[in-house]
């Protein structure tokens, strides 16, 4: 599925000045039809009333999927952006990681889109998201 082999050392090793690092979104697998990233829990993530705020969820969505379009993709070609985001937030998390696991909904030539479900620490599922990647030709 993938365009070639990667590996979590990479993925986790990509430039650190992204929304991602700043939450410390940190991939830990990568499967043959799916990948997954943790995300912490804590002050940077939470909402006023002390829980995930669901911006935060979504950004793990949005970084796990966007992720996943580029590592199908010819990167010399082709760039992955989100088209369209979605998420339904099941269960409040207050503290712990949560862990995203993304898997393909549909590879297109133009468009993928995706399916994040995400886990608390007790294996509760606390949200699910979809996102549409546009995969569009390389500026020159």
């Amino acid at each position: 599925m993938w365009f070639k082999t990667f590996t979590v050392e990479e993925l986790n090793s990509r430039p650190k000045n992204h929304i991602g690092a700043i939450l410390d979104i940190k991939f830990t697998e990568i499967g043959e039809d799916f990948i997954s990233a943790t995300m912490p829990v804590d002050e940077r993530t939470h909402q006023p009333a002390g829980i995930l705020h669901g911006g935060a969820s979504v950004v793990l969505a949005e970084t796990l999927g966007s992720i996943a379009s580029y590592m199908c993709i010819d990167p010399d070609k082709f760039i992955a952006v989100g088209l369209e985001v979605n998420a339904n937030h099941l269960r409040p998390v207050k503290s712990g990681l949560v862990t995203g696991t993304c898997t393909a909904l549909h590879r297109g030539a133009k468009t993928h889109v995706w399916e994040i479900k995400m886990y608390n620490d007790k294996g509760k599922m606390n949200c699910i998201s979809r996102l549409t990647v546009a995969v569009i030709p390389k500026p020159l």
